[in-house]
Order: C-alpha cells, then sequence, then structure tokens
C-alpha cells in the first residue's frame, strides 16, 4: 500500500497530510463535535487524552498496512479541517472502503466532494483497485449526495443496522466500480 502517496494527494481546495500527534487540537476540534459524530461510529472525543489515543490508534493501524489515514488540510490556511481514511482491503476482490469525516465548519463547501474524488482517483489509478465501497447512515444526507455525485451507486439498503448514542438508523452501502 502506498501511503506516501496518499498522503501527498492535493486537489483544488484541499490536500492530504499524515496523521500527526502534533495536530491533536485540530483534530480533537472536530472529533469532539456532537453535530459530527452523530453521522460516525466513533466515540465522541471528550478530551485531549481520548484524541491522542485515537490518532495512536489510527497510526498504529496505518503501520500495519491495512488502513491509509490522511488529514485534510484546507490549502488556503493549511488548517485541519478533517479525516480521510482507505481501509478493508481485499487483495482477492481488489476493493476497499473509503471513508470521511469534515469538520461542521467546512460541510457544504465543496470539501467533502473533493475528499471523495481524491481518494477514489488515488485508489484506481495508483491501487489499482476494482471497486471502491462506502457506507452512511442513511440521516447523513449530505454524504449521501456526495458519493452519488462521484459516481457511486446504492447496492443496498440494511435496515436498523448502525446504533449510534442510543438511536437505530439504516445503513445505505454504495459503491463504485472502476471499469478503466
Amino acid at each position: 500500500m502506498n501511503s506516501i502517496l496518499f498522503h501527498k494527494l492535493k486537489g483544488l481546495n484541499i490536500s492530504f497530510k499524515p496523521i500527526s500527534l502534533d495536530d491533536i487540537q485540530d483534530i480533537h476540534n472536530f472529533l469532539s463535535d456532537k453535530e459530527v459524530k452523530k453521522f460516525i461510529g466513533w466515540n465522541l472525543m471528550k478530551n485531549l487524552d481520548d484524541t491522542r489515543e485515537h490518532i495512536k490508534e489510527m497510526m498504529k493501524e496505518e503501520l500495519s498496512g491495512d488502513y491509509l489515514y490522511a488529514s485534510i488540510v484546507l490549502n488556503t490556511t493549511k488548517e485541519i479541517i478533517g479525516t480521510a481514511m482507505l481501509f478493508d482491503f481485499n487483495n482477492s476482490t481488489k476493493s476497499a472502503e473509503l471513508g470521511y469525516v469534515l469538520s461542521r465548519n467546512h460541510w457544504g463547501k465543496g470539501c467533502g466532494n473533493e475528499t471523495v474524488s481524491l481518494i477514489t482517483d488515488f485508489a484506481f489509478k495508483s491501487l489499482k483497485l476494482n471497486k471502491l465501497n462506502a457506507r452512511v447512515t442513511d440521516a447523513n444526507i449530505a454524504s449521501s449526495k456526495i458519493l452519488r455525485k462521484n459516481g457511486y451507486e446504492l447496492e443496498k439498503i440494511q435496515k436498523d443496522a448502525n446504533l449510534i448514542d442510543g438511536i437505530s438508523f439504516d445503513l445505505l452501502y454504495f459503491s463504485k466500480i472502476n471499469y478503466n
């Protein structure tokens, strides 16, 4: 897996860089936001110690070769506005799952769309994957729109499959196939 290339992806408005403990406060800012948390399966980060442990776990998973993680950086200010990831690699089907988390301050500004586009291009062109998958809760309408805008198709709906803060959500499974 090529984490070096993943960490150097650059778009018009955002770029990726390695996850680092040096960025703990920026990462904590969005991972401790209850509005952001309601769409993801991660626990809410209550303090910097929680965030530090979460960052260490992401770095450990990336070193294992099973995950690619990157901080999403706004090109104009160099502010870290989210996290991008590729995981659940399957060598026999040449597939993986993508994920992303964005600071609420950057919702609706095209950063999610650009993130998915960068990850998808990287996965298909550099990693030569055949298929990318993504899962979102049915309540995360914006993320579903981002995936559709990037050519992902809804494959299935799993009823009451995701429990977040005691609330059950349907899980939407999207995928995109690399026909090149």
